[in-house]
């Protein structure tokens, strides 16, 4: 009988360790751990798991960081000359470069982060706590700080911000609210005071288009990870829709001759999407520009076709082709020129 007793117990230790290393799925953004794959447990290079990822180019070095969902909480970023091969920018196995309780704002839901630079400062917006919030720094690689511990605008909740300038020196605070689902607003923001005018406060556009909102997740309607860009007087506006947890969340684009709108939809949309570059929930990054001068999309994935969580990131290089005829440029990627970056460092 004994014996009995200790083949079950073996066997249960062996299912255990199998399971724990498929790793774990989860179904909230702020409590996703990964535990396969981890970077620096060997001297192999491994995938890397940012979700709602950005980069930034500066001085022929590429910077990412993302969406980590684990201690310590908040963003760590790492450098890469190529795209393909990532490391810590320092001696630290693990680049924190904004850390929760460190003259920062928010204890839980450190996503979505944008990199960008005004007055020989570096600026790091990200989302926490379910609010948009500003913190700086004198150095890209941070620590980026806040001297008044507080949001973007507090009275009410606003996640997913991108901060665009325009030509004219003014600067625009896209970014999502929520009304019995997430919706893309915009508002002029004062990049000294850290407000936004709120009397500028206008909704971009509603759920609209049939990809936006698939059956094999329902959900309220949801269009989020806006990133705006400007090319020949024309505004672009590459945004993600679906449900993060369904296999169908994709990026799309509009676009629109003011930084308010009104948006036109492509029917080229979505441009990035699981039939496309061959992932499930393939969506919510941003757009970036190469130092071979071509446009880039990150973005993060499903971890797997049956499991949402720890999201892979991925990179894709953008297709841009002149509409003579509508005076717009469109845009699509190939699946096969899909980059996946690795790292040896800790993320």
């Amino acid at each position: 009988m004994k014996n009995w007793r200790l083949v079950l117990i073996i066997l249960c230790a062996v299912q255990f360790t199998a399971f724990a290393k498929k790793g774990i799925s989860c179904e909230k953004k702020d409590n996703c751990v990964s535990t396969v794959n981890t970077p620096g447990q060997d001297g192999d290079s491994k995938e890397i798991f940012y979700a709602d990822p950005t980069i930034y180019e500066k001085d022929g070095k590429y910077y990412l960081t993302g969406t980590r969902n684990r201690e310590p909480l908040g963003f760590a970023v790492l450098e890469s000359d190529d795209l393909k091969e990532w490391h810590s920018p320092s001696k630290n196995e693990r680049h924190m470069i904004l850390e929760k309780g460190n003259k920062t704002f928010g204890d839980n839901g450190f996503w979505a982060p944008q990199i960008l630079e005004y007055n020989k400062m570096f600026l790091f917006a990200y989302t926490a706590n379910e609010q948009v919030v500003l913190a700086k720094s004198k150095k890209l690689l941070g620590p980026y700080t806040q001297k008044t511990i507080e949001p973007i605008d507090g009275s009410q909740k606003n996640i997913d911000p991108y901060i665009f300038k325009d030509d004219d020196g003014k600067y625009y605070l896209y970014h999502v609210r929520f009304n019995h689902g997430n919706y893309l607003w915009v508002a002029e923001y004062d990049i000294n005071t850290g407000k936004i005018k709120s009397e500028t406060l206008k909704q971009c556009f509603g759920q609209t288009k049939a990809w936006e909102a698939t059956d094999n997740y329902p959900s309220d309607p949801i269009m989020e990870g806006p990133t705006v860009i400007k090319l020949k007087n024309k505004y672009y506006m590459f945004y993600s829709a679906n449900h993060f947890m369904n296999i169908d969340y994709s990026v799309g684009y509009a676009t629109a001759d003011s930084p308010y709108g009104p948006w036109e939809k492509s029917d080229n949309s979505p441009i990035i999407h699981r039939s496309i570059v061959g992932e499930n929930g393939a969506g919510h990054g941003d757009v970036f520009k190469g130092k071979d001068g071509r446009l880039y999309y990150v973005y993060h994935v499903h971890f797997s076709k049956s499991q949402v969580s720890p999201r892979r990131t991925r990179i894709v290089p953008v297709e841009m082709k002149w509409d003579e005829k509508g005076s717009v440029y469109t845009f699509s990627v190939k699946g096969d020129n899909v980059i996946v970056p690795v790292t040896k460092s800790i993320e």
